[in-house]
């Protein structure tokens, strides 16, 4: 994550005191928005009063509005159709649901159709939904405030591709500053005559065009955002055998582009769309919109390319959040909320942060949060059954929808979980994953996964702590201190884990005893 905000709190000292119970946060428990764009129609429902909300309901209809547009300028008649019956459907969803009026935009398509007021006046007379239709600009601004729902504070480009067109948008200091828009959405892309040389040719003088105008310093990082985009980072993943199919966070380069475009070009497309599990609506457009990021790249020349699975409609629910809440670092309070939801003991994470602190000295602010994340999530898959529960860790802290988390660090918090139910993961069917890590990064989230399992046999209660480490790395000394209260906790099952973590450590060990 790029420069989150650190808030200081009684509490929770870096981390402040956590959002998710305050009623402002909790007016967002359920919140509704439809994306009618140019390709795709979308409902989602955000559910949970965190920062980084769950999606309780997402569903997507390829309708293909904007086809054709170029020559009729008019909407798809056939997608028009298709587009009024998900509407419908979603209003009569969002209903059963009981969630407040869904909050609805149109984009590129709908604004630049001759027959788009008509189609809004008809989706309010059908559906009763009232259809925004946004400028480019503001298009782009809410998928650049999309971005700051899963990195606040960010710093680079947000680059989104819709159908019939692309927004980019600046970031800097957390803020959005310049926008454009441009033509160079994928389905108008397909109406440009002259062959592959006039439509390269095109690409080339729009982008160059953008480039001029954004005035982008080369070195920023770029965050792609569409459907289109993420299709391309799925079949870079296909083409690097990459063992994480996370598209949220995945990085790429300029040169991984250009390798994956050529993969493209080269490719039986129906046979790749199956391996990536792409649509073929979708993967239709793929050929022509990894022309356009290619280009967009050797031109902008960012240091990396982020994908984010954040756009327009994540950035409708951070227009709603009050400032407090949109400046809370998203993974820690999406933590914080798992467990005040799952855990058996709610509110002893934080104890255990504490508790395993000491064998970390020198963790930079980075590496503290996903210590407190991991420590967060601890007990949250205690209902997994106990042979799987390791299993069950990982995947919940590699597969989970978590913002501000890399690849590495989800596969960090992941290995240290499952040492907090097993000793051992060699064997584990996810050790193509720990190939993410260096082998210091491995041992350094086992040590984490024991401490973690150590401090988890000491539990008392979410407000007293039972005891605390003292670590000497230099004399590789280890030093459990139990609060005599806690003293009938320490048995042999605790102390077995007090020997598995001095091992971890390759350290001697002992106990002592306080008042």
């Amino acid at each position: 994550m790029d420069g989150t905000t650190q808030t200081p709190g009684p509490d929770w000292g870096p981390f402040g005191r956590p959002l998710f119970d305050d009623p402002q946060a909790r007016a967002l428990a359920r919140v509704g928005v439809v994306d009618v764009g140019s390709n795709s129609v979308r409902l989602v429902v955000f559910d949970g009063a965190a920062r980084s909300p769950a999606y309780f309901y997402n569903e997507k209809i390829m309708c293909a509005l904007g086809a054709g547009l170029s020559e009729t300028g008019r909407l798809n008649p056939e997608g028009r159709k298709r587009a009024l019956s998900a509407i419908r459907r979603f209003a009569a969803l969002a209903e059963g649901m009981g969630i407040p009026p869904l909050t609805a935009v149109a984009t590129a398509a709908v604004r630049e159709a001759s027959d788009g007021q008509d189609f809004r006046d008809e989706v309010m007379r059908e559906t009763g939904v009232r259809l925004w239709v946004i400028d480019g600009q503001e298009e782009a601004r809410l998928s650049a405030q999309g971005v700051l729902l899963g990195w606040p504070g960010s710093y680079g480009m947000v680059c989104d591709i819709g159908g019939s067109s692309m927004e980019l948008a600046d970031l800097a200091d957390g803020k959005v500053g310049r926008r454009l828009t441009s033509p160079l959405g994928p389905l108008k892309l397909r109406e440009i005559s002259g062959g592959k040389k006039a439509l390269k040719a095109y690409i080339k003088g729009v982008v160059a065009q953008l480039h001029q105008e954004m005035q982008q310093e080369t070195g920023m990082r770029l965050f792609i955002v569409g459907g289109s985009w993420r299709a391309i980072a799925r079949v870079d993943m296909e083409r690097r055998g990459y063992p994480l199919t996370v598209l949220h966070e995945y990085r790429m380069n300029q040169r991984a582009v250009a390798a994956t475009a050529d993969y493209i070009a080269t490719a039986d497309l129906e046979e790749l769309r199956n391996r990536c599990g792409i649509s073929s609506d979708r993967m239709a457009l793929v050929p022509l919109a990894v022309l356009v990021l290619r280009e967009l790249v050797r031109v902008f020349k960012p240091k990396d390319i982020a994908v984010s699975a954040y756009g327009i409609r994540e950035g409708m629910l951070y227009e709603q959040m009050p400032s407090e809440l949109r400046e809370r670092d998203p993974l820690i309070e999406a933590c914080r909320f798992a467990e005040w939801k799952d855990a058996r003991l709610p509110g002893f994470g934080k104890l255990l942060y504490d508790f395993v602190q000491p064998l970390f000295p020198r963790a930079d602010w980075q590496r503290q949060r996903i210590i407190k994340a991991a420590c967060l999530l601890h007990d949250v898959s205690w209902r997994a059954h106990p042979d799987y529960r390791d299993e069950a860790s990982f995947d919940n802290a590699t597969r989970a929808n978590l913002g501000g988390l890399k690849h590495q660090e989800r596969v960090f918090m992941g290995l240290a979980l499952l040492h907090r139910y097993s000793n051992k993961r060699e064997g584990s069917r996810f050790e193509p994953l720990f190939k993410l890590l260096t082998d210091a990064e491995i041992a350094q989230a086992e040590v984490l996964g024991k401490a973690m399992r150590l401090g988890a046999m000491l539990w008392l209660n979410a407000d007293e702590a039972p005891g605390y480490l003292r670590w000497q790395p230099k004399k590789k000394e280890l030093e459990l201190v139990v609060t005599e209260h806690a003293r009938p906790l320490f048995g042999e099952v605790a102390e077995a884990r007090l020997n598995a973590l001095a091992l971890a450590l390759g350290a001697k060990c002992k106990v002592s005893y306080r008042g």
